[in-house]
């Protein structure tokens, strides 16, 4: 069957699309704002930060406390992390306005995946989050405060903690979408499975350089971020290849549907 058209660009598609872009961006910076401006009143509490800062309070040594070493600390801080949980928290919607511009470009068939790949990329966004803030910064921190020195004490700056926490955060997050960009690359043609396949060790090793730029320069983040990626990157791999496989069998079952007459007439198109 043949493949159905794309939809046709109107006239001054360049400038279509930067105004598509223009108004997305601006539904994604209002949905911000508002978010920001209903959580000011919890965040600005100090509770959330008590629950971002749990991580290491758990492993200080008792009576030891974070510290403020700038006069404007106090004050900026809970506004910079306000911010941050609004992006967050906004993450699903941010998500959708990204596949919205995306979607009047793709093929009709590749439209249905926007829903899955939407919820999908959310649920893995807030997962890298999960695995980041419950598994890598107990570890790290732990590993951190063992490693101090004799007679030197840690006093980490609320300011210098958050801009660390929430750098893991969306790093971690972005990083747990690799099985949606296998999959969405793969659906589109632009990556063959086998291929990619065959490349495994070089990506394995931009998994670690990839890690390394996103994540402080310590061994124990890069191994945490990296190693989920690899695994990721399998799952994607392996779903990848199962939609390629149904679909070629899909397309085989429709070939052979075919009478002899419309196979014939097919070919004579071709020719």
């Amino acid at each position: 069957m043949a493949e159905p058209a794309q939809p046709e660009a109107p006239e001054g598609s360049l400038i279509s699309h930067l105004l598509e872009l223009r108004d997305r961006l601006l539904y994604s910076v209002i949905a911000i704002a508002v978010v920001f401006g209903v959580l000011m009143a919890f965040v600005g509490s100090g509770e959330v930060y008590t629950l971002i800062a749990r991580p290491l309070m758990q492993v200080l040594p008792p009576g030891t406390n974070m510290v403020a070493t700038e006069v404007a600390s106090p004050f900026l801080t809970p506004i910079k992390l306000t911010m941050a949980v609004a992006v967050v928290v906004t993450i699903p919607y941010l998500l959708y306005q990204l596949w919205a511009f995306v979607a009047p470009g793709l093929y009709r068939h590749e439209r249905r995946l926007v829903l899955p790949l939407l919820v999908s990329s959310t649920v893995l966004f807030y997962g890298g989050m999960a695995f980041a803030y419950f598994v890598v910064f107990p570890m790290a921190f732990g590993f951190f405060v063992q490693a101090l020195p004799p007679g030197v004490t840690m006093m980490t700056d609320i300011r210098s903690y958050l801009d660390f926490v929430f750098s893991m955060f969306f790093a971690f997050g972005i990083a747990f979408e690799v099985p949606v960009a296998v999959v969405l690359l793969a659906r589109m043609g632009v990556i063959d499975p086998e291929t990619l396949a065959g490349k495994r060790p070089y990506v394995i090793l931009w998994a670690f350089i990839v890690a390394a730029v996103l994540t402080p320069p310590d061994i124990f983040s890069q191994f945490f971020l990296a190693v989920p990626m690899i695994i990721l990157f399998e799952i994607g791999l392996f779903v990848a290849r199962r939609m390629k496989r149904a679909a070629d069998a899909a397309v085989d079952s429709g070939r052979r549907d075919l009478t002899e007459h419309e196979i014939e007439a097919e070919f004579k198109k071709r020719d």
